[in-house]
């Protein structure tokens, strides 16, 4: 029976068109196959902010960072804490990385086009000792157009695939098995769903139309992770973090389902760190939501007062942007799901971003005016949007009215306004010591050492009960599924392993699908960047050396 290509790959994400890219300027031809709709390509991406990981930026450089691989090195290592015994793969793979984010990564996508926001953010500080979790300096580099913004030379490349007849798109082809012909796997097999005019994000038909089959010298599985199924996350929940969440916010629409995976466990691969998850804490829900139980992240800066769902301020260092599973252990042994920020409205003005490409328009939309009047607003329009809109945003001029608010969220009123009160006035008097002990005010005074947390993402230190500076501000912060860690477990080659270590052969994977290479390069914790360059580098992999393999 005769191929009906050379490779096949199976999901159009970002990993995806990348492994599509390299194949097209290899000159060999791809089916790329994807139960979506075309409005849908891109997938997980097209909602990103665009964060990438770079070591040694010019970026970086400019604002006086200095950045080498030995630091960038401890500090993945650190965070990862590999441990187990198939961290093998996964840890040749984070030293992979980290050369090729201090190497040829920002060329490489320099060269396609992609160009970078000037100031560098400084995520997931950890705030342990020098060998623990966190990034040591800045790292965090905003695509200029933000996730649309990084996807679009790949989208333009795969498209110049399909004009010169390498690529054929093969979008509503839902994959339900992999086949062998002589021990290589070489044939997909699945469902066409209907067509389906249903816009990027939302739900779309599972209607059943039809069959088919494809048949390939080589199949690359690049089907994301499974932050939209909830049954899955919960069945996958680690017992460390404690008992999964009643109720989770979804940070992906619901068609990042994970099924691929056991297809292809199916098949003979090795699904491996299956219970290393990454999840968000500060989570809110969408008041304009594309997909249900849509939630978005706020990335916040370093002042905000965070409290528990009884109103104690959580412990050291889990302060907001330090340690995002720390704190999601955390909260799991609370007995509840949500915590709260408390805060105000120049505190909110400064340091309020919402991750995603809709959430920043000016970003999205490479506008240098946006942004200009972004950083020149009392409070920026899409935060703006949520506090008048946002179920999660209690506003009040007095703190008694933002405690009966507060309280009015939950299924029982667990903050005393006389005790929160105490606390925060502990905190103020803080800020106005020059010398303190809050470390949290430390760590405020620390953040503003740094140009770009002082221009952008850090309000100077003042009182939170400052009238002036109000109105006060609560938050009611719920659990976000995002992104999956662990995944199918692959070479450097980016080749899909078996349970006795030897390549499963004809498969190739790359992406979320393989915990974004080896079957869990991140560990137990990420960085943050990581995920958009994880697809980009594991695609990469995955599309030359599937290319070379092929005839």
């Amino acid at each position: 029976m005769a191929y009906d290509a050379d490779v096949i790959v199976i999901g159009a994400g970002l990993a995806g068109l990348t492994a599509t890219a390299e194949l097209v300027d290899a000159g060999r031809r791809v089916i790329l196959v994807d139960q979506e709709p075309e409005q849908s390509l891109g997938g997980q991406a097209h909602w990103s902010f665009g964060g990438l990981f770079f070591v040694g930026s010019p970026e970086q450089r400019r604002m006086r960072i200095k950045d080498h691989r030995e630091l960038a090195l401890q500090d993945w290592m650190g965070t990862a804490a590999f441990d187990r015994e198939e961290d093998h793969w996964p840890r040749e793979w984070a030293k992979a990385y980290v050369d090729f984010a201090c190497g040829e990564k920002r060329a490489w996508l320099h060269g396609l086009g992609v160009r970078f926001f000037p100031v560098v953010g400084w995520a997931e500080r950890g705030g342990y000792d020098a060998q623990g979790h966190g990034n040591s300096v800045p790292r965090f580099h905003i695509t200029w157009g933000t996730g649309p913004g990084l996807l679009a030379p790949f989208v333009r490349r795969v498209r110049e695939g399909v004009e010169r007849g390498l690529v054929q798109l093969r979008f509503r082809h839902r994959v339900t098995g992999l086949g062998r012909s002589a021990g290589v796997v070489d044939t997909v097999t699945g469902e066409v769903l209907e067509p389906s005019r249903a816009e990027r994000g939302t739900a779309s038909s599972r209607e059943v139309t039809g069959s088919f089959e494809f048949r390939a010298q080589a199949v690359i599985v690049t089907s994301g992770g499974i932050g939209g199924n909830h049954d899955l996350v919960r069945a996958n929940w680690p017992e460390r973090l404690g008992s999964p969440p009643a109720k989770m916010l979804s940070g992906v629409p619901a068609h990042v389902d994970g099924l691929m995976l056991g297809i292809a466990e199916r098949a003979g691969a090795r699904l491996i760190n299956r219970d290393r998850m990454w999840h968000y804490t500060e989570g809110i829900e969408n008041w304009n939501p594309i997909w249900a139980g849509h939630g978005i992240r706020i990335l916040p800066g370093p002042s905000s007062l965070w409290l528990d769902a009884r109103g104690d301020r959580l412990p050291v260092p889990l302060f907001p942007g330090f340690d995002t599973l720390g704190t999601l252990g955390h909260i799991m042994g609370t007995g509840y799901d949500h915590t709260w920020f408390v805060l105000n409205q120049r505190v909110i003005g400064k340091e309020f971003t919402l991750s995603g490409s809709e959430q920043n328009p000016d970003l999205t939309g490479k506008s240098v005016r946006g942004v200009i009047e972004r950083a020149r607003a009392d409070v920026p329009g899409p935060v703006r949007a949520f506090m008048d809109h946002g179920v999660d945003f209690v506003v009040e001029k007095d703190l008694g009215a933002l405690v009966r608010g507060m309280n009015a969220l939950t299924k029982e009123p667990l903050i005393d306004e006389a005790a929160l009160h105490r606390t925060i006035a502990a905190r103020d008097r803080e800020v106005i010591n020059p010398f303190t002990k809050d470390l949290q005010v430390m760590a405020i005074r620390g953040a503003r050492k740094f140009l770009g947390d002082r221009l952008i993402r850090s309000a100077a230190p003042h009182r939170l009960l400052d009238p002036g500076a109000g109105p006060l501000i609560a938050v009611r912060l719920n659990i976000l599924t995002r992104k999956t860690l662990g995944g199918l477990e692959t070479d450097l080659s980016a080749r899909v392993l078996r349970e006795g270590g030897e390549p499963l052969p004809g498969v190739y994977a790359a992406g979320e699908a393989a915990g974004f290479g080896g079957g869990g390069v991140h560990g137990y914790r990420s960085l943050e960047g990581t995920f958009l360059g994880g697809c980009l580098f594991s695609g990469r992999a995955a599309g030359r050396a599937a290319a070379k393999a092929v005839d």
